[in-house]
């Protein structure tokens, strides 16, 4: 029996040994000496595990008595998670390097962070989803105040933490309030529990579990700790916490809302449809007077999010087919923007001012028209991807009866593609300033391409995601 649950457990329990593994090799020989190989390492493996993950799963298999799900959701989903933090990883060993940062510690915690959100997206219990979450937290608190002389960073680490804690806080209180009331912490004992008509306890756990989840996707009005965090850490750290965290938050999300109060979508859908519309306005109003790109990049998440919650909203399978193909999309655009944000240096210093990128085309033709093939893409200007991905969780809303929902998204996102246009604008007509160094990590270049021509080839059939989101989401929502 016991054989059974760790062959379904096998992936997570590989990334966790090596994890332990790796840390032991490094502290007992070259420590910091390491981290370059133990960076390379450990991307290789999260890529290997995806395809392993890809290629072998089948069917619904439950491990531990229902604690642990392994379904076409969550292979999707770690799918995602995977390749994106190999992508961020590879992306930030020539820039920790050059700093000093990179420590044997970094590649550790990113794949403690990454077995944490393993975890989350396969969680069939309150117990496993609430490990999952703190394993992925823990990790991440650290990696958030990597530069230990910068106060920014300290004070990132330090508001992540503190907010963490309490958003952790909130969580517990709304599972201990449903387990109360529901009588199990099993999603399959929670949703026969609200199958007649649901107490007020159970319905209050409910909101508490939510507010918790919007913690952790960076949702308003539980988003003050976003741009102090994106701004303060270490910019191929602000990278990681854009992506993968983003996608096993979103995840986690979708799997109590459907697995465990799928029978009362009327109740939740409010508060999701609230939470979307808040987040949209937000994180497109805020993002206009940013003048620093990361803090830019942290009200750009906060809108994104929003959209993503659209098509949770809508309670349907169709919904978590078109959040799962947006939160794919999401992440590709990002970790190609980022690339970009990474390279900007003047004198080897990096950069984050928006100003510094004035008549950028001039100097870099190639690099200047694959980030307008990025920003385009964000902004939602068809023909690029990202309009598709828009279009996916309008149609979502539209579908599940919130017409008036989906009228905000296309309001949010007009507003919204101000401040990206506006980045174009400068790196085509703005007056020329001091210039930014014009070399490139090939890592870098490579990635900052490969995004670009993703939002542009992808046209065609969306590189196949669609079917094999629509098959993940039958197998969330039956």
């Amino acid at each position: 029996m016991i054989g059974a649950d760790i062959q379904i457990l096998m992936p997570e329990l590989v990334l966790a040994i090596y994890a332990m593994g790796a840390l032991m090799a490094a502290v007992y020989t070259t420590k910091d000496g390491m981290a370059p190989l133990l960076t390379w390492a450990t991307s290789g493996l999260f890529v290997l595990l995806a395809v392993w993950i890809g290629i072998n799963g089948q069917g619904t298999n439950i491990a531990f008595g229902g604690m642990f799900v392994d379904d076409g959701f969550a292979r999707f989903s770690k799918f995602v998670i995977l390749v994106s933090a190999a992508a961020v990883l590879l992306m930030s060993e020539s820039y920790m390097q050059q700093r000093g940062l990179l420590r044997f510690e970094y590649p550790i915690l990113v794949a403690l962070a990454v077995v944490g959100m393993m975890v989350m997206v396969s969680a069939g219990d309150l117990m496993a989803l609430y490990m999952g979450l703190e394993l992925q937290s823990l990790a991440l608190y650290v990696v958030a105040s990597l530069r230990r002389d910068s106060v920014k960073s300290t004070e990132a680490g330090l508001k992540y933490f503190v907010l963490g804690a309490l958003s952790s806080g909130l969580l517990l209180y709304g599972a201990s309030l449903t387990y109360g009331f529901a009588g199990t912490t099993l999603f399959a004992g929670i949703i026969e529990a609200t199958a007649d008509e649901p107490s007020l306890g159970l319905l209050f756990g409910l909101v508490f579990l939510v507010a918790g989840f919007a913690f952790k996707v960076s949702a308003a009005p539980f988003h003050m700790w976003t741009p102090d965090v994106y701004e303060g850490s270490p910019t191929p750290v602000t990278a990681f916490f854009a992506t993968a965290p983003k996608v096993a938050a979103m995840a986690l999300f979708a799997r109590v809302v459907h697995d465990a109060f799928g029978g009362i979508v009327g109740d939740w859908q409010q508060i999701v449809a609230f939470l979307a519309v808040v987040s949209m306005f937000l994180g497109a109003i805020a993002a206009i007077g940013q003048r620093n790109i990361k803090r830019l990049m942290a009200y750009s998440s906060i809108a994104h999010m929003g959209f993503a919650l659209m098509g949770l909203a809508a309670g349907t399978a169709f919904g978590v087919q078109a959040m799962l193909i947006y939160m794919a999309i999401y992440v590709t655009m990002n970790i190609g923007t980022f690339a970009f944000i990474l390279s900007m240096e003047r004198d080897g210093r990096p950069v984050t001012d928006i100003d510094s990128l004035k008549m950028y085309s001039k100097r870099q033709p190639l690099r200047a028209l694959a980030m307008l093939v990025l920003l385009f893409s964000l902004a939602g200007v068809p023909p690029m991807v990202g309009f598709f991905g828009k279009f996916y969780v309008l149609r979502a809303a539209y579908d599940g009866g919130l017409a008036w929902l989906a009228v905000a998204g296309v309001i949010a996102s007009v507003i919204g593609a101000f401040y990206y246009l506006r980045i174009v604008y400068f790196m085509y007509f703005g007056e020329e300033g001091e210039q930014l160094d014009s070399k490139m990590n090939p890592v870098l270049w490579t990635f900052l391409m490969g995004s670009a021509a993703v939002m542009l080839l992808g046209v065609v059939n969306l590189f196949g995601i669609e079917p094999a989101a629509a098959a993940a989401a039958a197998t969330l929502v039956n």
